[in-house]
């Protein structure tokens, strides 16, 4: 078929179908004169506002205590001679993975000692034993049993000073 009839023939069919759309247009235009003709409501007026009232925080004066100085039970925390991290100890292996990280997967005993099985992120099992760290919170093993490898790990209280923690790793199923 020649190119001229293609386009002729396109034309014709396109012509048809934009004909369908402007017939019976008149249901259309009755509902929109219907909805023009309605009268318009009355807009409720916006809520009054009331004004900002002004606070002045005095601490010395009205007893509060000042918001930029720590509260008693945080300034003995933060104290020297509490808890702090062993700086000059050498990191074990298993300090480089964070708690989340490890699983418990069994227990060992071997010439009397209980030794606690633990999975790092990379797949390897290693054992350990009360003493060993674990984690990146200085966190030293305390004691293991057969469902749970108990530990007290050193984390920052915020305001300069260390306190100590109690965490665990459960037997995983």
């Amino acid at each position: 078929m020649p190119a001229y009839l293609n386009r002729a023939l396109l034309i014709a069919v396109v012509g048809v179908s934009l004909s369908g759309c402007s017939a019976n247009m008149n249901e259309l235009d009755a509902y929109i004169n219907e909805v023009k003709a309605r009268q318009g409501g009355r807009i409720d007026p916006l809520p009054e506002i009331t004004p900002y009232e002004v606070f002045v925080y005095q601490a010395d004066i009205q007893g509060f205590r000042s918001p930029f100085l720590p509260d008693t039970p945080q300034a003995v925390a933060g104290q020297a001679g509490g808890v702090r991290p062993d700086a000059d100890r050498i990191r074990e292996y298993l300090e480089t993975f964070s708690l989340d990280t490890m699983d418990m997967v069994g227990t060992l005993d071997l010439g009397g000692t209980t030794y606690g099985l633990v999975q790092d992120a990379d797949g390897l099992i290693h054992r350990v034993v009360p003493g060993n760290y674990l984690g990146q919170n200085d966190g030293r093993i305390v004691s293991i049993s057969a469902s749970e490898i108990e530990l007290v790990e050193i984390i920052s209280d915020g305001i300069g000073g260390y306190i100590e923690r109690d965490a665990a790793i459960s037997l995983s199923d």
